[in-house]
């Protein structure tokens, strides 16, 4: 198994959007397979980025 993550990622985008996103995909990957969600930003530019195991 291998680590692997998706992003994210919207300048007009809204925090509750991309976290929505990011909970539909973790909801998608599963919790036995999800390691963590994490979220960043920078000039109004925000990334919620998705850690999960793949095999």
């Amino acid at each position: 198994m291998k680590v692997e993550y998706k992003k994210f990622r919207g300048l007009l985008t809204s925090w509750e959007r991309l976290f929505q996103e990011a909970c539909d995909f973790a909801s998608l990957v599963g919790k036995e397979r999800l390691i963590s969600i994490s979220h960043s930003e920078d000039h109004s530019d925000g990334i919620v980025t998705v850690w999960y195991w793949s095999n």
